[in-house]
């Protein structure tokens, strides 16, 4: 166990949040979530809240701030987002800033191409999110 790390940060998910470059995109996802379709590198945290992971990652991980470093899945027609689970986010990440909703089957693809995808143990409908890594502040 490391000092200042929380402990729902698994040391698989500390490697991948390292191994991240500037730019590069990371997915926390609900337990619906098809993660294996879409990407080869998946992180499972089961039983894990996805806003207690984002809390747990954000004191490591700074956003980008060259583009929106927040994008959520965005409620098929006909359905509707729960707004605790954004309010819940931003708390969780001290985030106030835009955050860009995404047609379902576009965040899929963004899936794809994002650096890796964690499956969190969240349960509410549409608890998928994307963060963009920005540039680590020099000391």
């Amino acid at each position: 166990m490391l000092k200042g790390i929380s402990p729902v940060i698994s040391p698989e998910l500390l490697k991948i949040m390292a191994e991240m470059g500037h730019g590069d995109e990371i997915v926390v996802s609900d337990a619906h979530f098809p993660a294996h379709a879409f990407n080869d590198t998946v992180i499972r945290a089961d039983g894990i809240k996805a806003d207690e992971l984002l809390k747990g990652m954000i004191p490591l991980f700074e956003l980008d701030a060259y583009a929106t470093p927040v994008v959520m899945m965005e409620a098929v027609p006909g359905d509707a987002l729960d707004p605790a689970v954004e309010a819940a986010y931003r708390a969780a990440l001290g985030y106030s800033g835009k955050i860009e909703l995404m047609e379902r089957y576009a965040f899929y693809e963004r899936a794809k191409k994002a650096f890796a995808v964690v499956i969190s143990g969240e349960t509410r409908k549409y608890g998928n999110i994307i963060l963009k890594k920005g540039v680590t502040p020099v000391a």
